[in-house]
């Protein structure tokens, strides 16, 4: 089987359908980590945004958008997450580039999705050395 979102895309695997136009799908994620998240997914196989082409990103991101607002309003959602991941050790579980959008509700603090900042020891001057 080649990749499911591909699958997903070209019809050969049923999903719950949010939106599709001729480069975009989105659909509701089989394993949400809250109630309505949906996955926003190029037809085109891209293996994570790192590798995406500026023209991909921009279809992605400026659907994943509209979609927000659309989820936001129609579900009573107070907030929203937009979350891709790049790899495996970033959660990546399908190698085809996908933006989650996770509604969340101010009445559902304990839902899955949990991302701590914080103060770490670091010398952000060496950081930014490194990057630059």
């Amino acid at each position: 089987m080649d990749c499911i979102f591909c699958e997903i895309a070209a019809g050969r695997i049923p999903a719950k359908k949010v939106f599709e136009d001729e480069d975009v799908i989105a659909f509701l994620d089989v394993n949400p980590t809250s109630f309505g998240h949906t996955l926003v997914v190029p037809k085109t196989h891209v293996k994570n945004f790192m590798e995406a082409d500026a023209a991909i990103i921009g279809k992605v991101f400026g659907t994943a958008s509209a979609l927000g607002k659309i989820l936001q309003e129609k579900l009573g959602a107070s907030g929203m997450n937009l979350l891709s991941n790049a790899g495996e050790s970033a959660g990546q579980s399908v190698d085809h580039f996908h933006v989650h959008l996770i509604p969340r509700y101010d009445d559902r603090t304990k839902e899955a999705l949990t991302l701590e900042f914080g103060p770490m020891d670091l010398d952000l001057d060496q950081v930014l050395a490194k990057i630059r």
